[in-house]
């Protein structure tokens, strides 16, 4: 046994957890915890310049690989309630991030001592663990149980809150026998599978519903099997999103009010079974329930047991591993396969695919100011299926997740439930720390973009590279959109003269100029024909200089996006495309019709 301070005994566990990457910001009362991890060296750390940030940061990080977990560090009082927004978002969305506070002396908690809070009581609504450790010696303890339960059943984030005293103290601790706590996962039964899939085989035009415990439990490619074994098409949810590549011929098209397809909705519309994996049934995907139900079967598959019947209750349910689940679901279709009893769904999935031709929506247009859906059309040219996206909340969020094609599982990397504004630059940074060798590319729009702005100066700090695309229309466009409602467009404009740049005709802020003022390169668009240069440009200087480049597109200021409140209603405010040259980058280009005659 060794004698040491609690911190340094805290930076070994991180270590023989594989915790090893951190973003925060030091400060006075977690300054002992700072000082272990330079003893120690083995923790990376990044300097983030407001905490929320760096829990977004951690989120990223998170997300961007399996096995991941991002770890956010900070100083007492603001620094963690500055981390609320960023445990929301990994909790919402079951991402298991690990949020550490510094606190005042044991003593001083209730007196009222300079940046003394009770961050464990703010943070447990958000979290799965909130806890002020009182105790020196329960410190091991405490990080080796916050490990289990990020990790076990529905992941999720939690806070370790350490008093100063507490970190200072010294304890007897042996790194070489600790052992991380074995993790148990529920697992579907045989018996479950067979009925589950029972249900599936007596169904005309079943549907799989894949959600984002797919993702947190590795299993695409279990999703893949098994959709090609029964014939089925398969539904992604938004954070679902790349489980079943987009161009795959089972790809059903997604499902919701916002972030859909006509062609997904048409299709979930003409089902008669739906099996979710994984998924949570959020309301942006359904909609109106009864909408959404009447007329189906549901059979739900989740990992945390109080998830099923939440939203609506399921004529069957099974509590299992996303990927569990799978396993044996695809362990049961090849025994049936093999015996020649499952159903052919040749003609249902035919139908899923023809459907896809049937209104496309319009991204090809010549208009200056640029429309938005010429930016994703040009994305979808300069990048290809390696590329990762991020992403958060407002239109051109919404407007990308029905244009631009995902291939692969973590790379639509998006903050699903929570959608904070800001997200999308920490988010980026940690996807980009994460996976140093891929290819980045967020996407904001304006407003999103100046919330957490400085992150870039971290960026260009710790060259750590990836491309912004900033769709700038100088207006909260998600919100004008929804007060219509009201007849109003109140305080929703970004636009004002800029006096030291009028270049910009009352687009607001200069973002090239603050970009560049933090360290970055940035590149103005104003003309559809020159988006695709500048992306291309982008990855040269990315590549060049190892810093984050910023691709803003001046957009025409107002922008109605295809929406609704039922998935049966969406509201199409742009001409729907006509043929191939009005989509050129769709999955499924229309077919143009053979020339009629000939000449000699």
């Amino acid at each position: 046994m060794a004698r040491m301070r609690t911190v340094d005994a805290a930076v070994l566990i991180l270590e023989k957890e594989r915790a090893t990457q951190a973003f925060g910001l030091p400060g006075a009362a977690i300054n002992p915890f700072y000082s272990a991890m330079k003893a120690h060296g083995g923790i990376r750390h990044v300097l983030a310049r407001h905490v929320e940030a760096a829990s977004h940061m951690a989120e990223g990080y998170t997300r961007a690989v399996p096995g991941n977990i991002g770890v956010c560090i900070g100083t007492s009082g603001p620094a963690g309630t500055d981390m609320i927004t960023g445990l929301y978002s990994a909790s919402a969305d079951s991402i298991p991030i690990l949020c550490i506070t510094g606190q005042a002396p044991v003593a001083k908690l209730h007196k009222e001592d300079f940046q003394a809070v009770d961050i464990a009581s703010i943070a447990a609504p958000v979290s799965k663990w909130a806890v002020t450790v009182l105790e020196p010696a329960q410190v091991p303890g405490t990080f080796q149980k916050a490990f289990h339960l990020m990790r076990e059943g529905r992941p999720g984030p939690v806070l370790i809150d350490l008093p100063i005293d507490v970190q200072l103290a010294e304890i007897e601790f042996d790194i070489e026998t600790y052992t991380p706590l074995e993790v148990h996962r529920p697992a579907a039964t045989r018996a479950q599978a067979e009925k589950a899939i029972r249900m599936l085989n007596a169904a005309q035009r079943p549907l799989i519903v894949a959600g984002g415990g797919i993702v947190n439990a590795d299993a695409a490619e279990l999703l893949v099997e098994f959709a090609e074994l029964t014939g089925v098409p398969v539904v992604p949810t938004l954070m679902g999103w790349g489980t079943i590549p987009d161009d795959h011929a089972l790809h059903a098209g997604m499902v919701g009010l916002q972030t859909s397809h006509r062609y997904g909705n048409a299709t979930l519309l003409e089902s008669d079974f739906v099996l979710g994996i994984g998924n949570r049934w959020a309301n942006r995907h359904t909609g109106g329930v009864e909408t959404y139900t009447q007329g189906r079967t549901f059979v739900h598959v989740d990992i945390e047991p109080t998830q099923i019947g939440r939203v609506f209750a399921p004529d069957f349910g099974i509590t299992s591993d996303a990927g569990a689940a799978l396993a044996v679901f695809v362990a049961v279709a090849r025994e049936l396969a093999a015996a020649g009893e499952l159903a052919d769904r040749g003609d249902w999935a035919g139908q899923v695919r023809a459907r896809k031709q049937l209104g496309q929506r319009k991204t090809h247009f010549d208009n200056v100011p640029i429309k938005p859906q010429r930016v994703y059309e040009e994305m979808n040219r300069a990048f290809g299926p390696d590329i990762r996206y991020v992403s958060t909340i407002g239109l051109s969020q919404i407007q990308a997740a029905q244009l631009l094609h995902v291939y692969r599982p973590r790379h639509w990397i998006n903050a699903g439930q929570a959608g904070p504004l800001g997200w999308t630059v920490p988010a980026a940074l940690g996807v980009a720390t994460a996976d140093p060798e891929a290819t980045v590319v967020a996407l904001s729009g304006d407003y999103d973009f100046q919330f957490l702005i400085e992150e870039l100066a971290v960026g260009a700090q710790f060259n750590i590279p990836y491309i912004h695309v900033l769709v700038n229309n100088s207006y909260l466009g998600l919100i004008r959109q929804a007060q219509r409602n009201f007849s109003m467009d109140y305080y929703v404009q970004l636009d004002f003269e800029n006096l030291n740049s009028p270049e910009l005709n009352g687009y607001g802020v200069d973002h090239v100029k603050v970009v560049e003022g933090l360290g970055c390169k940035a590149i103005r668009v104003n003309d559809p024909v020159w988006i695709g240069p500048a992306l291309e440009d982008a990855k040269k200087l990315m590549a060049e200089f190892r810093v984050p480049v910023v691709v803003e597109v001046i957009a025409e200021r107002v922008t109605n996006v295809s929406m609704g409140l039922e998935i049966d209603n969406i509201n199409e405010f742009e001409e729907l495309a006509s043929s191939a040259a009005d989509a050129p980058t769709a999955i499924a280009p229309i077919e143009e019709p053979e020339p009629v005659g000939g000449g000699n």
